[in-house]
């Protein structure tokens, strides 16, 4: 049964009130997208389609699909729905894998992501009057200010430390004693071990909550930050195109998936080869129109996050699992699908083995090989990182399917995330690989 303390009543809505809803304000965003968004306009008539047709929300699967590519196609501001006068912020991503992808927000944008990062950390246990420590990066990146300006609405004092700095983090977190650490996963993994190199037990800080995003984890991953860290680690999602953090986020008394606040966010599932929608529960592409966005409307973004919609739970929402990886960060080892949260997951359950790891694929001759860096928890001897190493060569040989080198190294031999972590390393280019 939904719980019936919440943030917002809608949280808890029946079906057919927020079906009502959504559709109402799904039929107001494509007139708003196809109006104002010559892209929109021209996609809809390429495929034969107008906002009026929109009868019912099952009808969405009838228009056009928005892509990463048509966001840097249209850069800086060519999906931008309302004059460059009503802007209020400018978010961009990193631009890391091509051209940077540009996000407006009005006003109004700006009110509805602070809803629902409130809404989330609500979820998360979070409660107004807590201390929330922000070690998600600011500036053109959405999670610090995202995390910030929810955290605010909510009612919360905020710590807003960014990231780096990992030692002063720790000092901060001693002195100040936040009771809500909002983080990436692998760099909250730093903090911890920071802690223990400065000689204190993580377990005794004043931290109660986590809420952990921006890059896929795993379950035994939450198990590990909980066991260390004397707390509770609740995950969640968001993306710069779609708003930000707040999408979605799981609720701390239940922790099984994530609600999506689907007054604002529509979302279906599709398969990522043939574009078709699939019913709840089957596994694929997860795709999100937005519903109330004014400066920058999406109509059926593909995120390429892979996971499936269930039902609601602690809320009447409906739920995504948590994303085991991006369909563009598949890797294909001989003909074997492999995904780096797969490594990861098999790499936990070495006793000895530290939860960093970096996986590092090379083309030495015609066919591919992956190596996987890890480290171990303590000194060992040459021989005992080997056996390290055999164990989880082992372990994925028979859980996923495909023959790896291992190289174990002493504590602290792989480099610390500040963000979100780099796990695979690509050197097939490169001719002395």
């Amino acid at each position: 049964m939904p719980s019936s303390d919440v943030y917002d009543p809608v949280e808890i809505a029946a079906p057919d009130e927020l079906q009502s809803l959504q559709l109402q304000r799904m039929r107001w965003s494509l007139a708003h997208a196809y109006d104002n968004v010559p892209h929109y306009r021209q996609s809809f008539d390429q495929a034969g389609i107008k906002p009026g047709d929109l009868r019912e929300l099952t009808d969405l699967s009838q228009f056009p699909f928005t892509t990463k590519g048509d966001l840097r196609d249209n850069y800086p501001y060519g999906l931008f729905a309302v004059p460059q006068t009503d802007i209020r912020r400018i978010h961009a991503s990193s631009g890391t894998t091509g051209q940077p992808t540009v996000v407006g927000y009005t006003a109004r944008d700006l009110d509805t992501w602070s809803d629902v990062v409130a809404r989330s950390i609500y979820a998360a246990g979070g409660r107004p009057g807590m201390t929330v420590h922000v070690a998600y990066g600011y500036g053109l990146f959405t999670g610090g200010l995202g995390a910030h300006y929810g955290a605010e609405r909510l009612g919360c004092t905020v710590l807003p430390v960014s990231g780096g700095q990992t030692e002063r983090q720790v000092r901060l977190i001693t002195d100040l004693r936040p009771d809500i650490i909002m983080v990436t996963p692998s760099y909250m993994l730093a903090l911890l071990d920071e802690f223990e190199r400065q000689g204190l037990d993580p377990r005794k800080s004043s931290l109660k909550i986590g809420i952990f995003g921006a890059e896929p984890w795993t379950e035994d991953m939450r198990t590990e930050v909980q066991e260390r860290a004397g707390l509770d680690a609740v995950d969640i999602y968001g993306l710069s195109e779609v708003i930000g953090p707040g999408v979605a986020n799981e609720c701390v008394e239940t922790k099984d998936g994530l609600h999506v606040w689907e007054d604002h966010f529509y979302p279906e599932i599709i398969d990522p080869a043939t574009g078709e929608v699939l019913p709840d529960g089957e596994y694929g592409e997860l795709v999100f129109t937005t519903l109330s966005k004014e400066a920058m409307p999406l109509v059926r973004y593909r995120t390429r996050d892979l996971t499936r919609l269930l039902p609601g739970t602690a809320r009447s929402m409906r739920r995504i699992e948590r994303i085991s990886g991006r369909s563009d960060d598949m890797l294909i080892l001989r003909g074997v699908n492999v995904f780096p949260t797969q490594i990861e997951e098999q790499l936990l359950r070495v006793e000895g083995l530290a939860p960093h790891y970096q996986v590092v694929l090379t083309r030495p001759g015609r066919l591919d090989e992956m190596t996987v860096r890890a480290e171990s928890r303590a000194d060992l001897s040459a021989e005992g990182l080997a056996a390290l190493g055999n164990q989880l060569v082992a372990l994925i040989k028979d859980n996923v399917g495909v023959t790896v080198t291992c190289e174990v190294g002493a504590p602290g031999t792989l480099p610390r995330s500040e963000g979100k972590a780099q796990h695979v390393l690509d050197l097939r280019g490169e001719t002395n690989a």
